[in-house]
Order: C-alpha cells, then structure tokens, then sequence
C-alpha cells in the first residue's frame, strides 16, 4: 500500500523551520542554511533526515547542551597545501559548514583538479548524499564522510557501541549520461537511527538483523532497539571505522563520548567532516573506445550494466531522483499525517502559526 502524502509549499516550509531555527539562536544564514537543506533532503524523498530530525538533533546535541554553538566562526588553518583546507568549525551548524565546504572544495577542482576540505569540531550535517548530489548536478565527482554524533554501533563479534553509524556518499557527474547523478549514500550500519525512529513513528517493523536490545539480542521492535549492527558484517565495520580514523587524524573526539558534553573533562565531543571533490577533466585521458565523449561513454558502461536482464535495475540515487520529479509534479513538498502532527509541535516551541492543513492537497 503506497502512503499518501500532503503537499507544502517550500515557501513557508522554509519560513516555520527558519523560525524555528532562529528561535533557537541562530543567525539568519544558519536557519536558511538548514531550511534549504531540509527542504532539499524531503524533495528527494529522505525522509529521515528532514527538518524534523534537524530540529530533534540540535535539540538533544545541540544548542540547547552546548553541541552547537550558534554564529560561531569558521577558522580555516594556514597550510602549505593550495588543493586542501583544514577548517575548525568551532560547533557551527553542519549544514551551514558542509554547504561552504563543498563551494570551496569545487572551487579548488576548479583550479586544481580535485579539491579537499577536512572539518574539525563540528555539529550534524544531517544528510551527506545532499552535497555529493548537487555538486554531481554541476557536473563534478564529489564524496564526503563524517563521524556520527552517537557510538550506536557495535563492531562486528562485538557487543558494545563503539562506532557511529559514519556515512559515506559518493555523488557522480551522469545527468548528462542518464537525466540525473549516480549517487551512492549509505551509514555504515544496517539502518541509520533516524529510520529506527521514523518506523517507531509510524508503528512498524525494523528488518531483521539490524538492531540489538540493551541487552545485546537482535530485535526488530524499533521501541527496544537500542544498538546497531553493520552491515555486511566486516566490511561495514571497516569502512565505519574509516570514518573514525580519519576523524582522529584530524583531531576528533572519542567515539563513546562524542555528542555527550562533559562527559570526560578536556575530552572533545564533535564530530568531523571530510568532503573531496574532483573535475570530470581529471579523470579523462582522453582514449574512448569508437570517439565517445566522456559522457557517451558513461551512458555506455551503464547501459552494458543495466542491459538484458538487468532492465529494472534501479541505479543508486535514481530513487531519490524519481521522488524528486513527483514533488515537482504535485508543486510541492510531501509529508505524512504524522510528520505533519510534529511540524504542529514546532510552530508551538517557535511561537508561529500552525500550518492550515485545509489548503493542503493529496498528493498523486
């Protein structure tokens, strides 16, 4: 049965969750910062990492505890390297540090061919295939990883959290190919948190061997998962614990301390980004089979992937594609009933006028 949906306008999408923000302390190029990323999350259909999460995170971690401190300055340290920056955020908004972070990381591909920012000291990003996926749309190869707010994740054979849930994302130039960019995301455990608390919102299910109870045993009741598990066993264990690794290298907190302020005194508790971006030039050498042209070429190894056989095969990032064409074909962002209900509840905390539903319609 496909869940139905009502249409909101970005427009005062935007302007409750701005309010929201700004409620809260933020300047007004912070709020945007997270409006428009949160608008751009719920356009593609992720639903888990929306507005709502925004907000739910900076509550638990963030401003309100002192894991995200409004207005705060970004530093970008001095080094010797003119193709990668080493930023401290000092608590800043993710959202507002990572949109910056890839302008300036497209900036140096620019000049340089590839270019790399390394992030220190920073507050939730909240959905890392959003920046791979614009800078995708403008025709680069872009990736980002970053430490998890929470140690939710316990490493393979093991039984204690260690680990945060660390996505990777991976966005690739192929509209010009295929209409829209390949885009890889994915946390390094079975579900991400957010999708724990999305079915716990709406009383379903989780899949099976993706969560433990408090006491170490595989659940699927979103009300008594407490812990994650990685998925694909060793290999999503090694490739969270990269994120951790290169969060370390950069000056990152402890895993089982980190979003938990004071917990340790003189103990960091933020997390790390790192986001890379490459020019589509520096990966051409210029030797395509028959005289294709990179993007013909593209178009061709896709199509030999996806050819008999394989013809309802969805690409990575196609899914989020498709959920984008329907909220521009109904004028609008789509929400649940349910998710609709919370947003009632921000209006109340920011003092704004809840939205009238009547005006809403079902979406197609």
């Amino acid at each position: 049965m496909t869940e139905s949906f009502k249409v909101v306008s970005q427009e005062i999408h935007d302007d409750l969750v701005c309010a929201a923000f700004r409620h809260r302390g933020f300047d007004e190029a912070e709020a945007l910062a997270a409006a428009q990323f949160s608008a751009y999350a719920t356009k593609h259909g992720i639903r888990t990492h929306n507005a709502l999460k925004a907000l739910h995170l900076d509550e638990l971690f963030g401003s309100a505890v002192g894991g995200c401190a409004p207005s705060a300055k970004i530093e970008i340290k001095q080094k010797r390297f003119d193709a990668c920056q080493t930023w401290n955020a000092n608590k800043k908004l993710g959202q507002a540090v990572a949109c910056s972070a890839m302008e300036a990381c497209i900036e140096m591909a620019d000049k340089h061919g590839s270019g790399t920012v390394v992030v220190d000291d920073a507050f939730h990003y909240l959905w890392g295939g959003g920046y791979v996926m614009d800078a995708a749309r403008k025709g680069y190869f872009a990736y980002t990883n970053c430490t998890s707010t929470l140690a939710e994740v316990v490493p393979f054979t093991g039984k204690t959290p260690t680990l945060g849930t660390n996505p990777h994302s991976w966005g690739l130039p192929t509209c010009e190919a295929i209409g829209f960019p390949v885009v890889v995301d994915w946390a390094t455990s079975v579900i991400a948190m957010g999708r724990v608390q999305q079915l716990k919102r709406e009383g379903q299910k989780l899949p099976p061997n993706a969560a433990v109870d408090d006491e170490g045993n595989p659940t699927t009741d979103p009300n008594a998962a407490v812990s994650l598990l990685p998925f694909a066993a060793h290999k999503g264990y090694g490739l969270g614990l990269l994120n951790e690794i290169i969060g370390a290298m950069a000056g990152g907190s402890l895993p089982t301390v980190r979003g938990i302020p004071g917990e340790i005194s003189g103990e960091k508790y933020s997390c790390n980004f790192f986001f890379q971006v490459i020019h589509p030039e520096a990966f051409d050498a210029g030797s395509f089979a028959h005289g294709r042209s990179q993007a013909e070429n593209l178009k061709t190894v896709l199509a030999d992937i996806l050819k008999e056989g394989n013809e309802h095969c969805l690409l990575p990032g196609q899914p989020e594609a498709l959920f984008a064409e329907r909220s521009e074909k109904n004028g609008g962002l789509l929400f649940s009933e349910k998710e609709l209900d919370e947003f009632d509840e921000v209006a109340e905390e920011c003092g704004q006028q809840k939205w009238d539903r009547s005006g809403f319609k079902t979406a197609e």
